[in-house]
C-alpha cells in the first residue's frame, strides 16, 4: 500500500496495477483503461483521492440488486482510499424517463422525489459507507434549481442535435417513427453538466449509460476541465433472465426481508449464477469456480447466503438459509404467518391479495393468479373471479402468493 493524507483523511491505496485488476471485475466499458491507470498512479504518487461519481435518480422507493453493481464498484474505489461522490438526481428524476417509457417512469413531484431519496440513502448505505469523511453526498438540484430559463438555453447551446441523435434509443425511435420530446434531449446534457459541477475524475454507470457518460467528458473538456474516465458496469439480469426491474417483478430489493431475498436468489436459473457471483458477491475468482463446480442447488444456496450476508450480515443469512430449508426442503409452513383481519365477509381474489398485502396491486395479483402462483389452503387457484368467503372463526383462510408470501385472513 501507498499512503498519504487529504482533508484530514488518511488515504491508503493498493498499487495502481493491482487496483486496476480488481476494477476490471466490474468493467463493461472503460474509456480509457490507460487513462484510468495513469490517474491511479498520479493519485498514489501525490497521496490524493480521485473524485469518483455515481448518479442515481430516486424514481421509485426500492433500490434493487442490479442498481448495487455500480454501487459495489463505487465502494471498491472507496476502499482504495478514493472519494466516492453519490449524486442523487432529484432534478433529473423530476424530468421523467429519458427513454420514452413514461408509462413506467412518469415525471415525479418534488415531494415524491424527497420521499424516494430518503429510502434510497437507507438502502445504499447497506453497500456504501456514507460517512461524510469518506463519501460526498450531493443533489443535482443544487445547480439546476438555481438555473433560470436562459441558463437552460445556454446549457442546450453546449450540445448539438447531431450529437444527441447518436444516442441508440433516440436513433431507434426515429427509425420506428416514434416521437422524441425536446425535454428528453435535455437529460444527457444534464447528466453531463453534473460531471462539470462535481469536477469528476471518474464516472460510473450501467452499460446503458455510456452515451451520457461521454457527454460528461465532452462538456468537461469544453469547460476547460480534464475529461472524466467513463467506466460502465454490466447489467445484472433479473431472476427470469430479463432486465432486472420492479416492473417485471424479477428484482431483488436491497431492503427486502432476508428470507425473501434468499428465496428470490434461489429461484434464479443455473446459467446466470456466474454473473451474479461476480457482480453481487465478494468471492474471489477461484472460490467462485470451486462453488460452481458443486451441485447447482448447493451453489445457488451459497450465492443466496453471500448476497444476504453482504447486505445484512452472516447471522441474518444463516437464519434466512435455515428458514428456507425448513419451509421448502422439509415442506414446513413458516412459523410466523401474519394474520390479516378485514371487515368484508368475502372479497374477489385479486382484491383480497391486495388488501392482505400479498400483492401491491390487483394487476399484480391477476398476473400471479394467471401464472399459477396463488394458493388457497394449499391448492393452486386459477379462477380470477373467485369470491373468497371469509370467517371470523378458526385460524383464518391460508393464502400463499409465490413461494414466500403467506397470510391467514379472517373477517372481523
Amino acid at each position: 500500500m501507498v499512503g498519504g493524507a487529504q482533508n484530514g483523511v488518511v488515504v491508503s491505496q493498493p498499487p495502481p496495477d493491482q487496483a486496476l485488476a480488481l476494477i476490471r471485475r466490474f468493467r463493461s466499458e472503460l474509456v480509457t483503461e490507460d487513462e484510468l491507470l495513469r490517474r491511479l498512479e498520479e493519485a498514489a504518487a501525490k497521496g490524493e483521492r480521485l473524485r469518483v461519481k455515481f448518479g442515481i435518480d430516486p424514481t421509485f422507493t426500492d433500490v434493487h440488486l442490479g442498481h448495487s453493481v455500480p454501487i459495489r464498484l463505487l465502494r471498491l474505489f472507496q476502499d482504495f482510499g478514493h472519494l466516492p461522490i453519490l449524486l442523487l438526481g432529484d432534478a433529473t428524476a423530476r424530468l421523467g424517463d429519458p427513454t420514452g417509457r413514461n408509462d413506467q417512469r412518469p415525471p415525479l413531484s418534488k415531494e415524491d422525489v424527497e420521499h424516494n431519496a430518503a429510502t434510497y440513502l437507507e438502502q445504499i448505505g447497506q453497500v456504501l459507507d456514507l460517512n461524510p469523511k469518506r463519501c460526498e453526498l450531493r443533489r443535482n438540484s443544487e445547480w439546476f434549481g438555481a438555473m433560470d430559463f436562459f441558463d437552460s438555453l445556454r446549457l442546450l447551446g453546449r450540445g448539438t442535435v447531431a450529437r444527441l441523435l447518436e444516442r441508440d434509443d433516440f436513433r431507434a425511435r426515429i427509425d420506428q417513427s416514434q416521437p422524441i420530446h425536446l425535454h428528453e434531449m435535455m437529460y444527457p446534457l444534464m447528466q453531463g453538466w453534473d460531471s462539470v459541477m462535481l469536477k469528476a475524475d471518474v464516472e460510473l454507470g450501467g452499460n446503458d449509460q455510456l452515451f451520457n457518460l461521454h457527454m460528461g467528458r465532452l462538456l468537461q473538456e469544453r469547460e476547460g476541465q480534464r475529461p472524466q474516465v467513463c467506466l460502465t458496469t454490466p447489467l445484472l439480469l433479473g431472476t427470469d433472465g430479463r432486465k432486472m426491474s420492479k416492473t417485471y417483478g424479477n428484482h431483488v430489493p436491497l431492503n427486502g426481508e432476508p428470507e425473501d431475498v434468499y428465496g428470490k436468489v434461489m429461484s434464479l436459473g443455473d446459467e446466470p449464477m456466474v454473473d451474479w457471483f461476480r457482480l453481487a458477491t465478494s468471492l474471489e475468482g477461484g472460490e467462485i469456480e470451486a462453488v460452481l463446480a458443486s451441485h447447482p442447488r448447493e451453489a445457488k444456496g451459497r450465492l443466496a447466503w453471500e448476497i444476504v450476508a453482504g447486505l445484512q450480515g452472516a447471522e441474518v443469512a444463516d437464519a434466512a438459509a435455515e428458514k428456507f430449508t425448513n419451509q421448502f426442503k422439509h415442506k414446513q409452513l413458516p412459523a410466523d404467518i401474519p394474520e390479516v383481519v378485514v371487515s368484508e365477509r368475502s372479497l374477489a381474489l385479486p382484491n383480497l391479495l391486495q388488501v392482505a398485502g400479498l400483492c401491491q396491486s390487483t394487476s399484480e395479483a391477476r398476473r400471479m393468479i394467471r401464472q399459477g402462483g396463488v394458493r388457497i389452503e394449499g391448492e393452486v387457484e386459477h379462477d380470477m373471479g373467485r369470491e373468497v368467503a371469509l370467517s371470523a372463526e378458526g385460524d383464518g383462510t391460508l393464502v400463499q402468493v409465490g413461494k414466500r408470501k403467506f397470510a391467514r385472513i379472517k373477517q372481523g
